[in-house]
């Protein structure tokens, strides 16, 4: 059902991937019921590559900077100038909603957003909420979340688990088409490396030193590796010196095929990345960034593992034969590799931006129609678990937490 007028919702979901494609689901999921749609996104050139083919919702850019180090008087700075850019454009397009998905970018049009009389809410997808939406949910009327530990982490507001939103392009397919359109083999396993919108240097570190184990164990193994832009030249070279066959970018707004091409992902563990996971049922080797705040990032990662669709390693651990001993399991083990693709797809939320939507849309007192939280049919599955790769696994203990 659709909304009968033309409701105006401004999103707030700058600074990273993770915060701007969940943002851009619920974005489109609130066209389709008939609203209109603003992301507020930041000028850093992540933000503005990924959104630069969009086309079915507005975008405005808003100067904020996140705060690093001691940069305290410039984010002090970038946050009053972001609060009179978004009044500013709520008096020539006033919002009666504004979401904040978390980041730097969030506080400004909430506040914005209060004094323009508009309903607000946040949604938080990781497990440990951000110090954005913390201090958020203190003035928010709603909160929605991605993982039921979020919940008693934030006391002060209405709060729903409803999934993190993916991009509706994340749904299972072919894996062999998707090898062939990135320029792979369609018959050998794929490991995605994926270190986030930045990349991750201290992934990619791990992955190159472990290249020429893996290469003398499983020479047919392919990657597919978002290596960030500083490291692209680097993790080439490394590829060809091992004799591995790789495609490395910096940087790619089609992760889906990414991931539809891989067997397995070697990643870190940020809300949304894991959200795209369980969208497409790929196990995962989860690498926590070590300095993430509150290190919200492995108490991600242990859901999945709790779960039965990933493994952790810390990144101390990362080992080139540590590596090569996990690799190794999960791409023999046909019967565990199965089981944490159908886990990973368990997890997933295929209607969180929808719920998310209509919730947004419900709390002005408009037309409201619930959507069932149902899993995709089982019949659409992935390929079947890669067959055994001569000549066997290294034996060496791996960190499980």
């Amino acid at each position: 059902m659709s909304v009968s007028r033309p409701i105006h919702v401004a999103i707030a979901c700058g600074g990273t991937g993770g915060h701007l494609f969940p943002g851009l689901a619920v974005g489109r999921a609130l066209v389709r019921q008939g609203a209109r749609a603003t992301l507020l996104i930041s000028p850093k050139e992540v933000d503005q590559q990924a959104v630069k083919d969009v086309s079915d919702v507005r975008i405005a850019t808003l100067p904020a900077v996140g705060l690093q180090g001691r940069n305290h008087a410039g984010f002090a700075w970038s946050f009053l100038k972001s609060i009179r850019a978004s009044r500013s454009l709520f008096r020539q397009s006033p919002p009666e909603v504004v979401l904040a998905m978390g980041g730097f970018t969030s506080a400004p049009p909430i506040l914005a957003g209060r004094l323009a009389g508009a309903v607000t809410a946040l949604h938080e997808s990781n497990t440990i909420p951000g110090r954005a939406n913390r201090w958020l949910s203190r003035v928010v009327t709603a909160a929605f979340v991605g993982f039921d530990e979020t919940v008693a982490r934030l006391p002060q507001a209405s709060v729903e688990v409803t999934g993190t939103p993916v991009r509706g392009t994340f749904v299972r397919r072919d894996p062999a088409s998707c090898r062939v359109a990135l320029g792979l083999a369609p018959d050998q396993p794929v490991v995605a490396v994926l270190g986030g919108s930045q990349g991750a240097s201290g992934l990619n570190d791990a992955v190159r030193e472990a290249l020429p184990a893996v290469a003398r164990h499983w020479p047919a193994l392919q990657f597919i590796h978002l290596a960030g832009p500083r490291d692209v030249a680097t993790m080439e070279a490394a590829y060809a010196g091992a004799g591995l066959r790789a495609v490395v970018m910096s940087f790619t707004d089609r992760v889906d095929d990414v991931l539809g091409a891989a067997t397995l992902a070697v990643a870190r563990s940020g809300a949304s990345t894991l959200a795209e996971f369980a969208a497409m049922g790929v196990p995962s080797v989860l690498v926590p960034f070590p300095a993430a705040v509150d290190d919200h990032q492995r108490h991600n990662a242990e859901a999945f593992v709790r779960a039965g669709a990933a493994r952790c390693l810390a990144q101390r651990d990362a080992q080139p034969r540590v590596f090569c001993d996990l690799i190794g399991d999960l791409l023999e083990g046909g019967p565990a590799w199965a089981q944490m693709s159908e886990a990973a797809f368990r997890l997933h939320r295929p209607q969180a931006a929808d719920r998310i939507a209509e919730r947004l849309l419900s709390m002005l007192g408009g037309p409201f129609s619930a959507v069932a939280d149902q899993r995709a049919p089982s019949r659409n599955r992935r390929e079947p678990a890669p067959k055994a790769m001569a000549p066997g696994k290294v034996g060496c203990p791996v960190s499980s937490t």
